[in-house]
């Protein structure tokens, strides 16, 4: 039986309760003195509880495909990177310091959330630096945390007058900036990338999909609340361009993610192809739902019905013109929830957008299935993205 299969999960149920029920006809039997009776009690409770305990760690794990399989259970599993398979013809083409004065929109914070193993160790013009930083927001009325990865050649002589595409990365819920760096490792990977040639020198800023933090805003503009999408689709951009050298065109933009992140990636993606032309979705879903951690997203009556539907990224295929973007989205077919969906979401896909796929034999909902994803979903958004041809006067 399969880890995550419901079999195993009702017979570890089922054991548990007779063994409950075993302990309490047995109990009056054991309640005598003497070593066998005590190592009996101590036999029966702790068998009970193991039982117990097991059928709410798979309950826990299924719910949240922490493993999806018994050798990702005991630390054996595919380390290999996944590939990326194209749906659709591709429709795509192939140091400033920064401002930290008190009207800036980038501020520096220095060093604060980075650990030295999470930047790439060597002179900045051979492997790049990572830049701990607050991004105003002057629409959405907030300062957001968030890292920069800058590559070697934004401090290089022969690309000192030259702008730079741009990649958002964006974090699950509720985790922060640091797992794109520690975790998923994103400055390491980039940085290696650019220094194989297989990506082109590219900023990466690295960000967290709430604005309203515990709240869950799901990259959504919450009437009479947060602006997120507001954020991430002008407040962000307008901050990045402000402090660094990077394209002002939107074909040298683009958005990715894992988890709550990824399904940010393809909404702002698919609401905005004028910001984010081009995306990246690690375990997605394909559309945002009220919770326990978001609240009211959309609002209430006839309008609040009409917004929760527009984040439905299959009824929007289904219903409206397709947008002019490139997305990549990916799944495993065992150990993650949304492959079905996925495939639902690859098949209705239509021109103009173009779609590609990584597909896992498995791989669970959690950074050691990201790990072998985000090498190949840098590299193939890289292909995306022009290289800016407006150079900084």
């Amino acid at each position: 039986m399969g880890l995550t299969s419901r079999s195993l999960f009702y017979t570890v149920v089922f054991v548990a309760v007779v063994c409950v029920g075993l302990t309490l006809w047995l109990w009056p039997r054991l309640s005598g003195r003497g070593v066998l009776p005590v190592l009996g009690r101590l036999g029966a409770i702790v068998v009970t509880q193991l039982t117990i305990m097991s059928s709410v760690l798979l309950a826990v794990n299924s719910a949240n495909s922490f493993y999806g399989s018994w050798g990702e259970l005991i630390g054996k599993y595919d380390r290999s990177p996944g590939e990326v398979t194209q749906i659709t013809e591709n429709g795509g083409a192939n140091a400033a310091p920064v401002d930290a004065g008190k009207g800036g929109l980038v501020r520096s914070t220095g060093t604060e959330g980075i650990d030295k193993s999470d930047i790439p160790q060597g002179p900045k013009d051979k492997v790049g630096t990572l830049e701990s930083v607050r991004l105003v927001a002057r629409r959405a009325g907030v300062m957001e945390p968030a890292f920069v990865y800058l590559p070697p050649q934004y401090y290089q002589e022969q690309y000192k007058r030259q702008r730079f595409p741009v990649i958002i990365a964006i974090s699950g819920y509720p985790g922060g900036i640091t797992n794109l760096a520690h975790f998923l490792k994103v400055p390491k990977t980039a940085s290696d990338l650019i220094g194989e040639r297989r990506m082109q020198p590219t900023v990466i800023v690295m960000v967290r999909p709430t604005i309203a933090p515990p709240r869950d805003t799901e990259c959504v503009d919450v009437p009479g609340g947060p602006q997120s999408e507001t954020y991430f689709t002008k407040d962000l951009p307008e901050a990045v361009k402000s402090a660094y050298r990077v394209g002002h065109e939107a074909s040298a933009w683009g958005v990715m993610g894992y988890s709550s992140g990824g399904t940010c990636a393809l909404e702002l993606a698919m609401r905005q192809p004028g910001t984010y032309p081009v995306a990246g979705a690690l375990s997605a879903d394909y559309k945002i739902k009220n919770d326990l951690t978001t609240g009211n997203l959309f609002g209430d009556g006839e309008a609040g019905e009409k917004n929760k539907r527009e984040h439905d990224l299959l009824w929007r295929l289904e219903n409206l013109p397709a947008p002019r973007v490139s997305v990549l989205v990916t799944s495993s077919k065992e150990g993650e929830k949304n492959y079905k969906e996925t495939e639902k979401f690859l098949k209705a896909v239509k021109e103009p957008m173009t779609a590609a796929k990584i597909i896992l034999p498995s791989g669970s909902h959690n950074f050691t299935t990201w790990r072998r994803e985000i090498g190949p979903t840098l590299e193939w958004m890289s292909k995306q993205m022009t290289f800016p041809q407006d150079v900084n006067n």
